[in-house]
């Protein structure tokens, strides 16, 4: 009986995270939560263009090395990066040393200052595309759900245009999905509501 009511009373969750420890929690506390606050966004704008072409589980492993890699996501400061700290990110093995992605960080951060700087913040300007409010869909299966929509292109094209690198459509889409701007839980995952 206890092994019966363990297995029924088991949350189920988005199959992409199960069977992962790291990748769970992730999912329970943070994926599809509506951020608002600029340096989480930044954050996940970073981990978002270095994911490009990699898993998501690889940089979530290496989550703390770039925090503490990138001065804890500080744009501030990044934003300032010269090239010596560019030469000594590109020997960091504690992170993704892609020197394209590496120099997009310093060039986003820029860009991410100017968008604060028209907007009042980028979680205004980002937060606008849908209206203040995130979209629900309703997502059967993870496998279901798109890499990119109408609307991430629309934001890719502008985002681009304000001097933004690697920030192609699926990786606009996934950084919707991890702040929050749309819920892509699956429909009977615990979070689905929750978020």
């Amino acid at each position: 009986m206890d092994i019966l009511n363990e297995v029924t009373t088991k949350k189920h969750r988005c199959g992409w995270c199960a069977g992962d420890d790291l990748y769970e929690a992730y999912h329970d506390q943070e994926w599809g939560v509506p951020i608002r606050d600029d340096d989480t966004l930044f954050e996940f704008l970073i981990l978002e263009t270095f994911q490009a072409g990699l898993s998501w589980i690889t940089i979530l492993r290496k989550r703390e090395n770039f925090r503490k890699a990138f001065d804890g996501f500080n744009y501030k400061r990044i934003a300032q990066y010269d090239e010596a700290k560019v030469e000594s990110l590109l020997q960091d093995a504690g992170i993704v040393r892609n020197k394209l992605k590496v120099r997009a960080t310093v060039s986003n951060a820029q860009a991410f200052l100017k968008v604060q700087e028209e907007f009042g913040s980028f979680s205004t300007y980002m937060w606008n595309f849908v209206d203040g409010k995130p979209i629900k869909n309703s997502v059967k299966k993870y496998t279901d759900a798109p890499a990119n929509t109408e609307l991430s292109d629309t934001i890719s094209k502008d985002m681009k245009k304000r001097g933004f690198t690697f920030v192609g459509s699926t990786v606009i889409y996934a950084h919707m999905q991890a702040t929050g701007m749309v819920n892509d839980h699956e429909i009977d995952c615990f979070r689905y509501d929750e978020v």
